[in-house]
């Protein structure tokens, strides 16, 4: 009905007839269903929560890629919520700052949580292809760090409200 990311964890939701796979993604179209994704950052953001809202587009230089294009992009808005600041003590002595967040996208643009954490300056740990793919300071790479952890939609058939989550693996 809906897709991840290559590399995104989480939770999806699939249909098992033609007539629920409408009815389902006319409810994504309409963006009744909410979705939200923890996800680390590198570094520690300052604000504890806050809204981005940067219109998003082909980035004719790189594509596949996406970049922020006010002239040319969709609207494109996210918000986020600071659950944690971590100082990841690493093998060298030193400390590696890392924010867990929440983040909750109100339209659905192709790598839009990747770029919109891009432009606040904390990419999301394990982006190759926004910025946080190696652990600072350490030739390491990483997983991609965005688990979609939850769903909430109307039951096509029985028209309940539904809440799925699932904790993210990091």
């Amino acid at each position: 009905v809906h897709r991840l990311d290559f590399g995104t964890s989480g939770l999806m939701v699939v249909a098992r007839n033609k007539a629920v796979n409408a009815a389902l993604c006319h409810q994504f179209s309409q963006r009744t269903v909410s979705k939200v994704y923890c996800a680390l950052l590198c570094g520690h953001l300052d604000a504890d929560e806050g809204v981005i809202d940067a219109p998003i587009a082909n980035d004719p230089a790189r594509f596949p890629l996406m970049s922020i294009s006010p002239v040319n992009g969709k609207p494109a808005r996210s918000r986020y919520q600071v659950v944690a600041r971590i100082n990841q003590p690493q093998d060298d002595g030193t400390i590696l700052p890392l924010t867990r967040v929440q983040l909750t996208p109100e339209t659905g643009r192709t790598h839009q949580l990747r770029i919109h954490c891009q432009l606040l300056g904390h990419p999301i740990l394990g982006c190759d292809l926004y910025g946080g793919r190696l652990l600072p300071g350490t030739e390491q790479t990483t997983r991609l760090m965005l688990h979609a952890s939850e769903l909430r939609f109307t039951h096509p058939i029985s028209g309940e409200r539904i809440n799925v989550h699932h904790a993210a693996p990091f």
